[in-house]
């Protein structure tokens, strides 16, 4: 009597098992190709964003993150801070004939102070910052090298501060030793190097109109005694969130442009004005600083008839912001440099507060 289970005739049993094995590797083979043909298809396309899958971008995005996850903040004033644009007014009140302008913004929730941040004033060296960012944006573009040679021409030397106008007529310096130097020692002849291979005076003050810095301008080559080269507070605050805030560079120009804005030697302005806010003195400002969770990456400026300074602070709270002041005045005159000594200082007492101290030992 023969079973319910019909099988083929001729056909053994245990190639059954066999030939199910078979089915399924073919199957398996036949999917892998049509994956791969799939995936080979769609790369172009995603990776030129075309089916919609927002991606990241830390140089473009607007809402750009750290490694971490953090947010980097935005250049957004959204909440003025009141009593401390009140406090820089009653200051420069107190100093008539002095042309004073400040600005503060704390990147991570906008709140900010204001006075008169948008009047061009004498930028003197602290144009050096926007040129910077400049400089580094071709870095990233591919336009100039790392370690490309500059060539010293006797147009560009440059009286006042920096050792570079020394040498011979015909010395080479590479790119990166120029634009550490314009920031380190504030050297006027590696920033006139730079004007030059950026195209001049013209095409830079293009690129500051692109870069949103409207009252920045390059009108003659540093050292500029006569105050003819211009900037505003909140430009200048404004060049430093730029990257910052990841708009501006990637993030190897981001290291680049903190790296050398950290060598600058001058603290006695902004920083050492934010440590009298904390109600401290000190001849070395940015040991005392840090000691107290708070760090300032600055670059000043200093023509006897103008002084400027502006930088990135970075706060006990992880919180940063950025801040420049401006002041011009007759001919070295040391209420020009007391004055933003006493705007920082308002700034410290309002952002960390004289309660600060640094952390004890165990």
């Amino acid at each position: 009597m023969r079973s319910g289970r019909s099988s083929r005739p001729g056909s053994p049993g245990w190639l059954q098992p066999f030939a199910l094995v078979l089915r399924l590797l073919v199957l398996g083979v036949g999917l892998g190709v049509l994956t791969g043909t799939v995936l080979k298809q769609l790369a172009p396309r995603l990776a030129q964003g075309a089916m919609n899958t927002p991606l990241l971008n830390m140089a473009t995005s607007p809402v750009a993150v750290s490694q971490r996850g953090l947010p980097l903040g935005r250049f957004e004033p959204k909440r003025e801070l009141p009593a401390l644009s009140k406090r820089w007014k009653a200051l420069a009140a107190a100093q008539k004939d002095l042309k004073v302008g400040g600005y503060l913004l704390v990147l991570d929730d906008g709140r900010f102070a204001q006075l008169d941040s948008e009047v061009p004033l004498p930028a003197a060296s602290a144009i050096k910052t926007p040129i910077l960012l400049a400089a580094l944006e071709d870095l990233d573009a591919g336009k100039l090298r790392w370690n490309e040679p500059l060539p010293l021409s006797k147009e560009v030397v440059g009286g006042g501060a920096g050792w570079m106008a020394s040498r011979p007529i015909g010395s080479r310096f590479p790119f990166y030793e120029a634009a550490t130097e314009m920031i380190r020692v504030s050297d006027n002849t590696a920033t006139n190097l730079l004007i030059k291979r950026l195209g001049g005076k013209l095409a830079l003050n293009a690129r500051f109109q692109a870069l949103g810095l409207g009252a920045t301008v390059v009108n003659n080559w540093l050292p500029d005694l006569e105050g003819t080269n211009l900037t505003s507070p909140i430009d200048l605050a404004r060049s430093i969130a730029l990257v910052d805030t990841g708009e501006k560079l990637s993030p190897r120009g981001r290291d680049h442009f903190r790296a050398i804005l950290g060598t600058s030697r001058t603290n006695t302005l902004l920083p050492l004005g934010l440590l009298k806010g904390l109600g401290m003195e000190s001849s070395d400002p940015d040991s005392e600083l840090l000691a107290r969770g708070v760090t300032v990456l600055n670059k000043t400026g200093d023509i006897g008839i103008a002084y400027a300074d502006a930088g990135l602070i970075e706060l006990p709270n992880g919180q940063r912001a950025v801040a420049a002041f401006m002041v011009k005045g007759p001919f070295n005159d040391p209420r020009s440099t007391d004055l933003i000594r006493a705007m920082a200082a308002a700034v410290g007492e309002t952002l960390v507060g004289r309660s600060s101290s640094p952390p004890q030992p165990r």
